[in-house]
């Protein structure tokens, strides 16, 4: 799973953290977009163009909480599910708390 790191620092949008390096990450990963399910359901500019902003600690999070791509992609492809997720919830309060 590669993080796409941006040239920009920003605000990470789970964490809040501000004035940190941000990657993208793909709401629908890039892994689905082919598949019969995604296509019937997103035009293939949706998927592509669904990304937020997160910082590094929080991306990681993210992949190992929800480590299947399909799953990821089909019930937590919108910013509000990814915040109302469990698990990414106390990884999120811990990130808050890091340095840097």
């Amino acid at each position: 799973m590669p993080l796409h790191v941006s040239k920009t620092f920003g605000t990470c949008v789970l964490c809040l953290r501000e004035e940190i390096s941000l990657t993208e990450h793909h709401l629908i990963p890039r892994k689905v977009h082919r598949k019969k399910w995604f296509r019937k359901r997103f035009e293939l500019e949706d998927m592509r163009h669904r990304k937020i902003l997160v910082c590094r600690r929080c991306h990681v999070g993210i992949h190992k909480l929800i480590s299947d791509e399909s799953n990821l992609a089909r019930n937590y492809n919108t910013l509000e599910l990814l915040q109302a997720h469990e698990g990414l919830q106390r990884h999120v309060e811990w990130v808050k708390k890091q340095r840097g």
